[in-house]
């Protein structure tokens, strides 16, 4: 960035730990004016060379795609960023107020470079993410939606664990470490939380249900009327592709008990996994889940890995128009919906301390094909291009 002009003194990382967070400072004509926060994160999730077609950690260029961990989350977004503002520090461009690039260390772990750089710059006045929001393409490749992202649910990881003396597998007692835990977990696992909405949920199934025909739509059509409408809850639930939108989810997504395959065990754990509706307290959560496990002999504890309570972002009129304008120029006649994200990124940590936070991500891809997280992760060479266009035109508009 300091080949493009950048001073070599707005540029800086801050190490923490293995890892930290790198800044870069724009500066604009109103020195005194909070600044617009443009973030994204530099690391990936494992990926084990042997499970892939292609080395995870070596960029493939194969098909219209690029391969690679970490290829569409987070890479593509932080390459689109730091292009756009490097194109624009070469053509002399200046902002009303400063512009700071934020790209996190751990947000796929525990954070803790996101609490730093949300202290650091707790007064900022907007917070953009290129790791959320983005286009869906349709089966031929033609631009069919956008999503604004502006809520995310809250992460939550509870360890439930129970111990016994164990002893001799020729002698079993009436309990049963291992069984006890598993027909707790079976009683969470089957649990429904009760359907909820909210501005951004509403918006978005609403809009959605334009273009979705058939039961699906008329359900989204209806819960967005209706947020008492359970039955379209379910339905909407039974979709994969919306089953995080109307409701909190609890799952249970690792277990680990016994220590010897011929003893009885002597201790068993359990993670489940919570994504909970925005605006529900953890603390509710770990209540519900008590209620469920329901044998005192389990304990139910919160694991803190660095996520935080955060609600969600007003809707911005003039970040939706802004969005709206991006999105007509590079794809005339496509909707922007609002978004609520079932999964988490460093925009909570910024929401937290009351900063309107929207994922604004310009990467345009067949939903088919996000494999973020997943093995053969990949993103389309084809987004690149519009995608810088995107962001130019985005930040010339609220920068």
């Amino acid at each position: 960035m300091v080949s493009a002009g950048f001073a070599e003194a707005d540029v800086a990382f801050v190490p923490m730990g293995e890892t930290g967070y790198l800044t870069a400072r724009y500066p604009g004509r109103e020195r005194n004016a909070k600044p617009m926060v443009v973030l994204g994160h530099m690391d990936v999730v494992q990926a084990d060379p042997k499970d892939w077609t292609r080395d995870p950690f070596t960029p493939v260029v194969e098909g219209g795609y690029v391969f690679g961990r970490g290829s569409l989350d987070n890479k593509a977004g932080v390459s689109m960023v730091v292009a756009t503002l490097m194109k624009l520090k070469r053509e002399k461009w200046v902002p009303r107020h400063d512009v700071v690039l934020v790209l996190t260390g751990d947000e796929e772990t525990r954070m803790a470079t996101t609490r730093a750089a949300a202290e650091a710059f707790k007064n900022a006045a907007l917070v953009l993410n290129a790791d959320a929001g983005g286009g869906a393409l349709a089966d031929d490749g033609k631009p069919i939606a956008y999503g604004l992202q502006a809520a995310e649910k809250v992460y939550g990881d509870w360890h439930l664990t129970i111990t016994d003396p164990g002893g001799h597998s020729s002698r079993p007692g009436p309990r049963n470490a291992i069984a006890s835990l598993a027909a707790a977990i079976v009683r969470v696992a089957a649990y429904r939380f009760p359907p909820e909405q909210n501005e951004i949920t509403r918006a978005s199934l609403a809009g959605t249900a334009v273009g979705t025909p058939g039961p699906l739509g008329a359900a989204m059509k209806a819960f967005a009327a209706n947020p008492n409408d359970t039955a379209a809850a379910d339905v909407i639930s039974a979709d994969p592709r919306y089953v995080g939108q109307v409701r909190t989810t609890c799952v249970p997504t690792m277990f680990n008990g016994g220590h010897a395959p011929n003893a009885l065990p002597q201790r068993a754990m359990a993670n489940v996994n919570c994504r909970i509706f925005p605006g529900t307290p953890r603390a509710t959560i770990e209540k519900k889940l008590v209620e469920l496990v329901a044998d005192p002999t389990i304990t139910v504890a919160l694991f803190d890995n660095g996520t935080i309570e955060a609600g969600a972002s007003p809707l911005d009129p003039k970040v939706m128009a802004a969005v709206k304008a991006v999105t007509a120029s590079r794809a005339p006649g496509v909707p922007v919906l609002p978004l609520q994200e079932a999964g988490a990124t460093d925009s909570m940590h910024f929401r937290a301390r009351g900063i309107p936070s929207f994922g604004v991500g310009g990467v345009f891809m067949k939903p088919g094909e996000i494999f973020a997280h997943g093995l053969n992760e990949r993103v389309p060479v084809a987004t690149f291009d519009p995608g810088i266009a995107w962001w130019e035109g985005l930040l010339k508009a609220l920068g």
